[in-house]
């Protein structure tokens, strides 16, 4: 990975609160894991921002090499990796997910 790649994916998963890593955006997620994601996050009530991974590659491969995850989406909360889809729908079964949210001030 690029030091500017590197500096772009930081910037990304720290300027906001919570930032998702997806195919297509919350308004229109493009494969069904990002749309699990997006179902998730606004039944919670989350305020967060998305990246659209088809639109630049480089974003596309260097996340999955930044956060050590190889699948889209990947979601960040206050700049830590939380994870994708699977891990998404276990932590919002379990109740941690909207724990989370709310700490983080976002709800």
């Amino acid at each position: 990975m690029t030091p500017e790649l590197q500096t772009r994916l930081e910037t990304l998963t720290q300027s906001h609160k919570i930032v998702v890593f997806m195919k297509g955006n919350k308004l229109m997620p493009q494969c069904g894991f990002s749309n699990n994601v997006v179902q998730i996050l606004n039944s919670l009530g989350a305020n967060y921002e998305t990246v659209d991974v088809l639109e630049d590659w480089d974003i596309r491969q260097g996340i999955k090499e930044y956060s050590n995850w190889p699948t889209i989406p990947q979601v960040y909360i206050n700049g830590q990796f939380v994870g994708g889809s699977d891990v998404l729908i276990q932590l919002y079964q379990e109740g941690q997910l909207a724990e989370m949210i709310q700490a983080a001030g976002v709800s």
